[in-house]
């Protein structure tokens, strides 16, 4: 079993342990039973950091498979696991945050989640979840009275810590302008075609530890994408060193000192995609990297809504930040 590093996140507790590797648990037409066998397989490889959201339905099929972990014996409890989720923006009001955690903690069968995440800078007035969005429900987050409200549920203990995601450094230093509790990580898209590196020097020097989600791309009808995979340059550098394309993106933002979240429920390529620890990227390598044209994938004008609004163009202006 691969042992997978660390680093330390603000916390409840003072600084707090994290695994740099974890695995996503963001359903792409999955069933409940298949994402609890995936997770329990992780579980026995070696993964310990598990992320999951309101948003991706799959919080109580998580919940059962760490029940069925300790049953096993495959942890000895549950403060073995890192366990990061979402507040959705239909809850992204400061009066809802707390009701949030506590349905996504029932959701888990847990007393508390490791990390709680402001997932997008935005407010959908829709009780349940439809994509596209119509224009009218979207609105501007209110992020002081939110981020109290998150800083509530740190303060209750149902998190251990809080950050954002999907975030730029616009609306961070405006909570950090305010904050007692400042965001301990902010989780955005990053891979080699969109290596972020101004918002990791930004997030570095505020203590925020930045954390990458489709580093291999996405897959999926509104999200996926392939260009990672077929990237001429890290498909080059794979086969010169006996690599997955994989195994190559997954060092390199390794290398960048972040932490990542990567979803696959293949247990071989589990094994695969933990099979990165061992070896490093010549300099070489990583200045050809370095200049692969950049794009981002993840925005949210034309997949998420039906129509441009001011809202999420702003927010996709923001994240444009490289």
């Amino acid at each position: 079993m691969v042992s997978i590093p660390e680093t330390t996140i603000s916390s409840s507790d003072g600084r707090r342990p994290i695994p740099l590797m974890g695995l996503g648990v963001a359903a792409s037409g999955e069933n409940g039973v298949a994402v609890k066998a995936a997770v329990i397989e992780a579980i026995k490889v070696g993964y310990r950091h598990f992320d999951t959201a309101t948003l991706y339905g799959t919080e109580k099929p998580l919940g059962e498979a760490i029940e069925e972990a300790l049953r096993l014996g495959l942890i000895k409890s549950r403060a073995e696991l890192f366990i990061t989720t979402k507040l959705w923006c239909n809850s992204t009001e400061g009066h809802l945050v707390l009701p949030a955690i506590n349905q996504s903690l029932r959701n888990l069968g847990l007393e508390y989640v490791d990390l709680y995440l402001v997932h997008w800078p935005l407010k959908l007035n829709q009780a349940e979840v439809k994509i596209p969005v119509p224009k009218e429900c979207i609105a501007a987050i209110n992020i002081k009275d939110v981020w109290e409200a998150m800083e509530k549920c740190q303060e209750l203990g149902l998190t251990k810590s809080i950050g954002v995601s999907n975030f730029a450094p616009r609306l961070i230093e405006e909570i950090l302008s305010f904050a007692k509790i400042p965001p301990a990580v902010n989780q955005v898209e990053m891979n080699p075609l969109w290596q972020q590196k101004k918002l990791n020097e930004f997030c570095k020097k505020n203590d925020i530890l930045l954390t990458g989600y489709s580093p291999l791309g996405a897959f999926g009808a509104k999200w996926g994408h392939n260009r990672v995979m077929e990237c001429d340059v890290l498909q080059d550098i794979a086969k010169s060193r006996g690599k997955t394309v994989a195994q190559i993106s997954l060092r390199w933002i390794y290398e960048q000192g972040v932490s990542f979240v990567v979803k696959s429920f293949n247990t071989e390529r589990m094994k695969q995609n933990l099979d990165i620890f061992d070896w490093s990227l010549t300099e070489e390598e990583l200045t050809k990297i370095s200049q692969i044209p950049q794009r981002k994938h993840a925005y949210l004008t034309g997949t998420m809504v039906s129509e441009p609004h001011d809202v999420i163009a702003q927010i996709d202006a923001d994240l444009a930040f490289q």
